[in-house]
């Protein structure tokens, strides 16, 4: 089967793709393109999956690079292909060509930059934390230190979770509210004492606040959709032992 790649064209020119879990060879509850090498899958159809998408990109296996997620507002600059262990960090960016720059997901936003004309690429991963504590404007002032302009850079927001299946309690709210009170339009109510977040709203917000040229989300919700996409708060609410990664590249 083949694998099944969104682009935006909101980053024409620059090679780049949001995986769906389709055309990997993982099984069971992992079939498909799992690359969650932090997931309990098989670790040889975890690395079967991700030399896949490199060929995808024109890459070999080790051109990909990746940082240990950990919900954090802090980037890496990139320079040359990893050996070892990768650095904790929540986002990338690099102005060598011949990287693959990726993030995993589950429900949150896995985000690719671009300014084609500096040749600055980035990615980032960004849950409601991660988005809170500041990781998407960070990816934006390190790649503005690595030459890029801000205006000039482009923001997609790949799948993520959507707001119709993103239930929180009042507690989650109100950290939203204690940052800025204008936040509450990225919430609307739910049953009971429960509420709505538009994470990939947020997200579209907060890349243009830090004002990058375009900023848009690919809008496919990773929850309503698994024969596409792993989800994390799926996998909760199914009761399964454990769920996929899905992968996003980008690369000069």
């Amino acid at each position: 089967m083949n694998l099944e790649v969104i682009t935006s064209t909101a980053l024409d020119g620059v090679r780049h793709g949001f995986f769906t879990r389709k055309g990997g060879a993982s099984s069971g509850i992992y079939t498909g393109l799992n690359c969650g090498g932090g997931s309990d899958d098989q670790e040889g159809a975890v690395e079967m999956n991700r030399a896949r998408v490199a060929a995808s990109m024109d890459a070999l296996p080790e051109a990909l690079v990746g940082v240990h997620q950990v919900h954090s507002p802090d980037v890496v600059v990139v320079t040359e292909p990893q050996n070892g262990t990768k650095p904790r960090a929540d986002a990338l960016v690099t102005r060598t060509p011949g990287l693959v720059l990726t993030v995993l997901a589950a429900d949150c936003e896995p985000v690719l930059f671009a300014d084609p004309e500096a040749g600055v690429i980035g990615a980032a991963h960004a849950g409601w934390r991660g988005a809170l504590e500041g990781v998407l404007e960070a990816t934006v002032d390190a790649m503005v230190a690595e030459g890029a302009t801000r205006e000039n850079i482009r923001a997609v927001v790949g799948p993520t979770i959507s707001q119709a299946n993103y239930e929180v309690g009042p507690e989650f709210m109100d950290r939203f509210m204690d940052d800025d009170p204008e936040n509450g339009r990225f919430f609307a109510g739910g049953q009971g004492d429960r509420v709505q977040f538009d994470l990939p709203g947020f997200g579209v917000h907060r890349l243009r606040e830090a004002g990058v040229g375009h900023a848009e989300w690919t809008r496919h919700c990773t929850y309503a959709d698994p024969e596409r996409f792993y989800s994390y708060r799926r996998s909760v609410h199914r009761k399964e032992a454990d769920y996929g990664r899905l992968i996003s590249a980008i690369r000069l």
